[in-house]
């Protein structure tokens, strides 16, 4: 059978974008379709202006700082408006990137909404007809999860706050993870008062539990407000004084403006999957095997649609891995195991390999841990510390996981995670002559177990 295309992509995120560009670049084919922008979550409204946005709002900490180093600051004022024009400008030049670079590499553009009706066949919200394909890549990201609370229409979620016209000047914001952390972080900085609710007991689930405790501590000190064990009953109707939360506690507090960072969920319903007999999991996520292949042999998934690790550089690296193993003749796996991670709350953290509690039940391990005031505030005079945490299997010496909290923590995790990836041991670190005056020197000096 002839086909219109050997492959189409839906969706133009990190992840298709790279299988995109190379499958083309191998000699195939290849449409890209996407009913939004090109660039996916993380250009458009995740990771790019997320990061910018934590920049934006370190400056009022280091106006502060710079008086202890002998300069003299003047009166400093933030303009939101000034701030989300030139986000927007920048995300648009990314945008353009996106679409200039697939187009060089010979990729068919196509602006719509895109629903597969076959094995084979993809139904554009823009033409009368189907679209033919040998390949269907589906890379359709995810979404934000909202709970099901009476005035929930009344919030906003990581979407809707890199739109804002105004920046609110009293938030709530619902969720303990990282996106909610991260959040919380950037609008403190900026001078919103801020409020974390989070239903579970500690923030940050899933992290190690010393790192998640020292940040909790650390944004409390910051000026965040962080309630646990503390959950949402219900948002009441805009008023003049603003938005009426009440809590399951009972209590109500009164905020500018709430916003819901409880999760994502896979951006896989409604898109023709289950009809084109494609299995999708309990979460709504694509079921593939570990070459990103589907119940449909001609079907295939990348990134956050396949709930596997939902991050950017995943999702590139299985785009890639799908281009080699379907165009390039070399049947390839991406690898999941030891990813280098930095979450950018406020202060920031880089972690790679296993937490402290999951070594413990797998491995009879030694934790080396160093907390401390980094050099940057002993004239600063900001009560900020550091902390950095390798564990160690005893029986074979092996770095089985670091975790760093602090300024720079996700430039260092970068390099820490290459030499995880290559199997380091504790004395090989030893061995590694320190780079002074740094905070990363730690690293490298920590000589006794601190338990």
């Amino acid at each position: 059978m002839a086909y219109d295309y050997d492959l189409i992509v839906i969706g133009a995120g990190s992840g298709g974008v790279r299988a995109a560009r190379m499958s083309a670049l191998a000699g195939a084919k290849v449409a890209i379709v996407e009913e939004y922008r090109y660039g996916g979550t993380c250009v458009i409204r995740g990771c790019v202006p997320k990061k910018l946005m934590v920049y934006a709002s370190a400056f009022a900490e280091s106006f502060e700082d710079a008086k202890g180093y002998g300069w003299t600051v003047g009166e400093s004022r933030f303009s939101w408006p000034d701030f989300m024009a030139a986000k927007d400008r920048e995300i648009a030049r990314l945008e353009g990137i996106y679409a200039r670079n697939l187009g060089a590499a010979g990729v068919e553009l196509h602006r719509a909404r895109g629903v597969v009706t076959g094995p084979h066949s993809v139904r554009l919200s823009s033409h009368d007809k189907d679209l033919t394909a040998k390949h269907i890549l589906v890379a359709t990201g995810g979404a934000p999860f909202v709970p099901d609370v009476p005035g929930a229409c009344h919030a906003m979620t990581s979407n809707e706050v890199f739109e804002l016209p105004e920046m609110p000047k009293r938030i709530v914001i619902v969720g303990g993870g990282y996106i909610a952390c991260e959040f919380a972080g950037v609008l403190n900085g900026m001078g919103a008062k801020v409020v974390q609710l989070y239903r579970g007991e500690r923030i940050l689930r899933g992290f190690d539990g010393e790192v998640a405790g020292f940040v909790q501590a650390e944004m409390i000190k910051k000026g965040v407000e962080i309630r646990v064990e503390s959950d949402v009953a219900a948002i009441g109707d805009p008023t003049e004084s603003g938005l009426a939360v009440e809590l399951t506690s009972g209590e109500t507090i009164e905020t500018d403006a709430v916003l819901y960072a409880t999760g994502r969920h896979p951006n896989a319903r409604g898109i023709g999957l289950e009809e084109a007999g494609v299995k999708l999991g309990a979460k709504g996520e694509v079921v593939v095997d570990e070459y990103s292949r589907t119940s449909v042999p001609s079907i295939w998934a990348i990134g956050d649609v396949t709930d596997r690790v939902a991050l950017t550089p995943v999702a590139i690296r299985e785009g890639a891995a799908f281009a080699k193993s379907v165009f390039e003749g070399e049947l390839t796996a991406a690898d999941h195991e030891l990813i280098p991670t930095a979450v950018f709350t406020q202060p920031e953290i880089g972690t790679c390999g296993m937490t402290e509690e999951a070594a413990r039940e797998t491995h009879d391990i030694e934790v080396y841990a160093a907390d401390f005031r980094p050099m940057m505030h002993t004239m600063s005079g900001r009560d900020e510390r550091m902390l950095m945490k390798l564990l160690v299997d005893k029986a074979t010496r092996k770095v089985l996981g670091c975790h760093l909290v602090g300024h720079g923590a996700g430039e260092m995790i970068q390099l820490a995670g290459i030499a995880l990836k290559m199997g380091a041991t504790k004395e090989d670190f030893d061995r590694t002559v320190a780079v002074h005056p740094t905070a990363a020197e730690e690293l490298v000096t920590m000589k006794t177990p601190t338990r």
